[in-house]
């Protein structure tokens, strides 16, 4: 397909550089293409990755008094806010019937939110891989909560009808990820040395075991991703990240 590969740091931004032309599919995780739809555009789903039980966890301190979720009522928690983490504290929240608005929650990087957990300036991090296993590797921190079958945690592949992709266009790009999949599944010391930003051995490791782990099949947009995109619209709803009530599933055929 001769791709071009578009970087950027800000997947909640990926609805409004999709609607500006700036590239024509995007990869994100399971929130942006809702937020996209919320905002009015017009998404088309064309594929998503295998469920990712283990790609999401809310972080806590050793040396922390919090020892249950709901011990985070009231606390500031780091997150990049507006991503599936928050999705995944909004579940773990309503286990014990909590809201979003019980806790206040602080926007902020990888990096921003690790300094703010180690100087004790949040109570939690609700943290994605890799920095995870990263930080896990240190010793002074534990895990409160698991995404585990909590929350379906896929990559989303997902455009919007202006940008004209055809639906045989999007058969093959699904293809194509299904064979990059593959590859990825066979050899994942070379996917970890090219996911890694420093090169550093310690951040090679830690790539190649989440490579590893990760089920990397990727399957065409269905109705059960349409179902869990409904869920978490209706959830995000619930708890008032949303405006509106978006109608995702049931949808006509011609609109996957």
């Amino acid at each position: 397909m001769k791709p071009e590969f578009v970087a950027y740091a800000e997947g909640r931004e990926t609805g409004a550089r999709l609607a500006r032309g700036e590239f024509d599919i995007s990869g994100t995780g399971s929130t942006p293409p809702i937020l996209a739809k919320a905002s009015g555009l017009p998404v088309v789903y064309a594929a998503a990755s295998a469920p990712r039980p283990t790609n999401g966890a809310i972080l806590i301190s050793k040396t922390s008094d919090i020892n249950a979720v709901a011990d985070l009522k009231g606390k500031p928690i780091a997150l990049v806010d507006g991503s599936f983490l928050s999705y995944l504290l909004a579940k773990q929240l309503e286990e014990i019937g909590l809201r979003l608005t019980d806790t206040i929650r602080q926007d902020m990087s990888p990096g921003e939110s690790l300094a703010a957990l180690r100087d004790n300036a949040v109570a939690a991090w609700v943290a994605m891989t890799p920095h995870l296993e990263q930080v896990l590797v240190s010793g002074d921190f534990t895990v409160l909560a698991r995404c585990g079958t909590l929350i379906p945690n896929r990559s989303t592949f997902w455009t919007i009808q202006n940008r004209g992709l055809t639906e045989t266009t999007l058969e093959d790009f699904t293809g194509e990820l299904k064979r990059l999949g593959r590859e990825i599944a066979n050899d994942p010391e070379k996917a970890a040395e090219l996911l890694s930003a420093s090169g550093e051995e310690a951040e090679r490791r830690a790539w190649t075991r989440v490579v590893s782990e990760r089920n990397w099949q990727v399957d065409g947009a269905d109705q059960a991703l349409l179902r869990e995109q409904q869920e978490e619209a209706d959830t995000l709803f619930h708890h008032g990240d949303l405006d509106t009530k978006l109608t995702i599933y049931p949808v006509n055929k011609g609109d996957l």
